[in-house]
Parts: C-alpha cells; sequence; structure tokens
C-alpha cells in the first residue's frame, strides 16, 4: 500500500475522477480516499511513479508519502 497525498482534492467529482484515472492504470486497484485529510491509500500492482503520473494526467497532482 502506498499513501498519496492529494491536495486539489475536494469532493465527489475528484473521488470518482481519481478512481476512474487509477483503474485505467490497473483495473485490481483498490484506493480508499480520505476527503478529511485529502489522502488516498492505494493497493495496486502498477508502480508508484505510475499512480503519480496517472494523478497528474487526470488534473490530481499528488506527493507519495509513504
Amino acid at each position: 500500500m502506498s499513501v498519496f497525498a492529494v491536495p486539489n482534492m475536494t469532493c465527489g467529482h475528484c473521488r470518482t475522477a481519481i478512481t476512474e484515472a487509477l483503474e485505467a492504470v490497473d483495473d485490481t486497484v483498490e484506493i480508499e480516499v480520505d476527503m478529511a485529510s485529502r489522502e488516498i491509500d492505494v493497493f495496486s500492482e502498477a508502480g508508484d511513479e505510475a499512480i503519480l503520473k496517472a494523478l497528474a494526467d487526470a488534473g490530481y497532482p499528488a506527493t507519495l508519502k509513504s
């Protein structure tokens, strides 16, 4: 599992867009979204760099927390 900070994730639309972007990279991805802290926990076979790129391409630049 990796934790990403997504500072501009603010609403349900953001959550959906992020989920769709990550599912395009790995169709078995599991995502836990914490809107309050603006963090996502990602369980994926894709590497962290692929996740960061997918998020940035979707308009949600993120940073890896762990």
